[in-house]
């Protein structure tokens, strides 16, 4: 495939999701349990939806809007990372909860691999007052990410910003986030409210986990069956892009050295948007995606390199 882009509709992208704050904890071998573990320590901004928003910019998407919720601890902060970024954020401040928080514990072995330790705080309190039908003035594409489905109020927010979208001919895309949340929200739930999306992007995990497959192309396969284009990740093996019941397209990894892993996916589904926004076929898209992930396990944290400042948050944000 090449990288030839056919010129898109003019149009901007909505992104409605999460800001966090990640707290990256990089250590080499085990955890060791009653004592301590060396690590490198950073304070670095995040969440899955926020990641996608700057990620999408930086692969040239000129018009990008998040709306999220954050807490008063942080918010001015979060904003100015964000119009950094190149975002324009909406962000709501909740009079109760603090900005999500989330402790990413990094293996500093060859895989970078993590695990995440969250508190969502008021990441998922974004409810439907907070939506405003002015928001997709302009927009040619809406992408929800998959953590707000994981808890009441947003996941009625969800609904109100699919429903309107859909109203208008708007595609919508979504990223189911987290297997373990995913699991515990249940497939059949999940599966009910993907029927109506028009690009479903999972990790390889959570397209098995959906499906109940062990084989990661059978259950893109399947998951495109339901209506929506797939778009299944997995790091080292690339992507696969499955449309209508069948595997359209494998598209290999771009070779990285690994430092940190957090915010790969997220990546991906930026430059992914972002090059669908160009005019870019899912396929061709699909390569877009796979030279950001690769691009953001070579740094640590989930956004884009700044070559201007390294994104640590100051000691009061």
């Amino acid at each position: 495939m090449g990288d030839e882009v056919t010129g898109g509709p003019a149009g901007g992208l909505l992104v409605v999701g999460d800001v966090i704050t990640d707290v990256v904890a990089r250590h080499r071998g085990p955890l060791a349990a009653r004592t301590d573990t060396a690590a490198v320590i950073r304070t670095l901004p995040g969440g899955a939806g926020a990641n996608v928003a700057c990620w999408a910019a930086d692969a040239g998407c000129a018009d990008v809007t998040l709306l999220a919720r954050v807490g008063a601890d942080a918010a001015r902060w979060h904003e100015r990372e964000l119009l950094a970024a190149g975002v324009r954020p909406r962000l709501v401040v909740d009079p109760v909860a603090p900005t999500g928080t989330v402790i990413c514990l990094v293996d500093g072995e060859a895989a970078a691999e993590r695990t995440f330790l969250t508190s969502s705080g008021a990441s998922l309190r974004l409810e439907p007052a907070d939506w405003s039908e002015r928001l997709l003035d302009g927009v040619a594409r809406l992408h929800l990410s998959g953590y707000l489905l994981f808890a009441e109020s947003s996941r009625a927010l969800a609904g109100t910003a699919l429903a309107a979208a859909r109203a208008r001919g708007v595609p919508v895309s979504l990223d189911p986030a987290s297997a373990g949340f995913l699991a515990r929200f249940g497939a059949d739930r999940f599966l009910e409210f993907a029927k109506q999306l028009d690009v479903l992007l999972p990790s390889r995990d959570e397209a098995c986990l959906l499906t109940g497959s062990s084989d990661w192309a059978e259950a893109a396969a399947e998951l495109s069956g339901l209506g929506p284009v797939v778009v299944a990740k997995s790091g080292a093996e690339g992507a696969l892009v499955a449309r209508s019941g069948k595997v359209s397209a494998r598209v290999p990894a771009v070779p990285a050295r690994a430092t940190d892993s957090t915010g790969a996916g997220d990546a991906f589904t930026g430059a992914f948007l972002a090059a669908l926004l160009a005019g870019a076929r899912a396929e061709v898209a699909a390569e877009w995606g796979c030279r950001a992930g690769a691009r953001a396990v070579e740094g640590v944290g989930g956004r884009p390199p700044r070559p201007d400042d390294d994104g640590q948050a100051p000691h009061t944000p």
